[in-house]
């Protein structure tokens, strides 16, 4: 029988656990393909695992000689719980992911399009199991090889160091390298484009409009769509009902400027230019890899503070944030040090009582490169006056070490910090009001229950964090179970498409900002009407761009 032949029983054994595990909830609901190449993943993660043990067993001397007629036996009895496994596994992987849609907000799809899960699952494990065998055969040929000229145990060590090399420098120099680089390089140039819909502005509160010290084209696809963006002034009175400015956004792109201190020194002429320290807020956004802000939490402060603001922002990659995160991790942080301490000793020159409150603002990538500026947490409530810090990675800090730092018996998806003194963590708006005081300076750290982004973490391989162990969030599945190296991978593919569910879950931040933002920098007399009517606008702004940009 080629299986037998082929496989090892007790890989196989480990690797139908691991199939079935794969297939249970996680974050965020999986397309059949993505959950197909999560399972695949495990199933060879299992399998080797499965054949890591035995060997280790034979190594020790446990080698039982099971007859020939027990061995055959052993097959039927993998075959026939494969048999059961497999397909009950499949059909409650259907049932949970329909689960997980309407936890999240999603319509429910059709259970046969889980089908395919099988094969792709199948064609994945056997590329990674065949890739193994050559890596292995590598290793024992090599091994062999060496051994003609120096110590047998010393030609094995050697083997095994030799492929580790040669794998690494393939995979760094050739294949990692080469793919950063064709990803830049299409990045780049798409980057040069403009958004349906998007229009040089003529307000000179804007950059890249004709008053403005940067030209239209060197401010990047997001940039230009971030200056052409935002809620008017006409539009702010008509929400609020009181009289508004238009907000002032100056955004300096990758291609203005060869540093990011030089990048940060641009925005602050931008700032000087429009008059932006006379205004009322002045906000410094850390961008994600590409430039690009959150129109939602962006026109949140603008019509909370009645247009009377200035955002400050400024592309330092031309990668989406998934990318950049790869390929450097440090610009970011370079980048959210240099525009902070730049604004921030602008502001610091001006007579006191003169100072606009300045606030920071960054998602998932921004926010993390954001956060570089500041040591710690009592850092941010230190040198700003407000923060709201969204959908923060996991590897971010001071967010690890503020929530490490956590009151005893508050949940690691929710930390309380200092009874919530000036730092709040919220999933929604409600979760940001505790009994305590909540004293200025207020920072929120806005984190969704089901946002894969904020709990990815090489961690999960082997270490069961705190959030699983800790009662689960209103979106996530309470069937959701630790596995080591599955769930790794699961809310590895969860991240995938964290951003296209409906907002107020995954990585999709919406129009609580605003409640969040009323909460930071409470306006005179603000209401939760005037809060609703906001959050309607905001809504109504959202929907008419994305009718405009598929009429066009």
């Amino acid at each position: 029988m080629v299986l037998r032949r082929a496989f090892h029983p007790v890989g196989l054994a480990v690797a139908l656990f691991f199939f079935a595990q794969s297939m249970t909830p996680s974050l965020l609901p999986r397309v059949w393909y993505l959950q197909g190449v999560a399972t695949g993943i495990s199933v060879a993660t299992g399998y080797g695992l499965g054949c890591l043990v035995a060997w280790i067993l034979r190594r020790c001397g446990v080698q039982p000689r099971w007859s020939a007629t027990t061995r055959r036996y052993g097959w039927w009895v993998l075959a026939a719980v494969a048999v059961v496994v497999i397909p009950a596994f499949l059909v409650l992987g259907s049932w949970w992911q329909q689960i997980v849609r309407e936890l999240v907000g999603l319509e429910r799809l059709e259970r046969l399009l889980y089908l395919p899960v099988l094969p792709v699952a199948v064609v994945v494990a056997l590329v990674l199991i065949a890739l193994a065998r050559v890596l292995r055969f590598g290793v024992v040929w090599l091994s062999a090889f060496s051994a003609r000229f120096m110590p047998d145990g010393v030609a094995k060590v050697a083997a095994i160091v030799v492929v580790v090399v040669l794998l690494v420098v393939v995979f760094d120099h050739g294949l990692y390298r080469g793919i950063l680089s064709v990803a830049e390089s299409s990045a780049a140039a798409s980057d040069h484009g403009t958004a349906d819909g998007v229009n040089r502005p003529d307000a000179p509160e804007r950059s890249g409009s004709p008053d403005s010290f940067e030209d239209w084209d060197t401010l990047g696809r997001e940039g230009r769509t971030f200056v052409a963006g935002g809620p008017t002034a006409d539009e702010i009175a008509d929400a609020t009902g009181e009289p508004a400015l238009t907000p002032i956004r100056a955004y300096v792109g990758k291609e203005s400027a060869d540093t990011v201190a030089e990048g940060a020194e641009k925005v602050v002429a931008e700032l000087d230019r429009t008059g932006a320290f006379d205004r009322s807020v002045v906000a410094v956004v850390t961008t994600t890899g590409r430039g690009w802000v959150n129109e939602n939490v962006a026109g949140a402060l603008e019509f909370v503070s009645g247009g009377d603001s200035a955002i400050a922002a400024m592309q330092y990659s031309f990668l989406p944030s998934p990318l950049a995160f790869l390929a450097d991790r440090e610009t970011p942080e370079d980048a959210g040090r240099a525009l902070f301490d730049a604004v921030y000793e602008r502001w610091d020159d001006l007579p006191e009582d003169t100072r606009p409150k300045l606030v920071v603002f960054g998602e998932s990538l921004g926010s993390y490169g954001g956060q570089a500026a500041f040591a710690s947490g009592d850092a941010i409530v230190e040198l700003t006056d407000g923060a709201l810090l969204v959908g923060t990675p996991n590897f971010a800090e001071p967010w690890g070490r503020i929530a490490e730092g956590r009151d005893e018996g508050s949940f690691e998806r929710l930390p309380v910090v200092d009874g919530g003194r000036n730092i709040r963590f919220a999933s929604v708006p409600d979760d940001a009001d505790l009994p305590a005081e909540w004293e200025f300076p207020r920072v929120v750290f806005w984190q969704h229950a089901s946002d894969p982004i904020t709990w990815w973490s090489f961690d999960l391989i082997l270490h069961k964090p705190d959030w699983l162990r800790e009662p689960l969030g209103p979106d996530v599945d309470p069937g959701m179970r630790w596995i080591p190296f599955v769930t790794f991978w699961q809310v590895t593919l969860d991240m995938v498409f964290s951003a296209e569910v409906p907002d107020g879950h995954g990585h999709s931040y919406g129009v609580d900002a605003v409640d969040l933002w009323a909460d930071i920098l409470p306006p005179p007399g603000w209401s939760s009407d005037d809060t609703i009517r906001v959050q309607e606008a905001l809504s109504g702004r959202s929907q008419n761009a994305d009718l405009q940009a598929t009429a066009e």
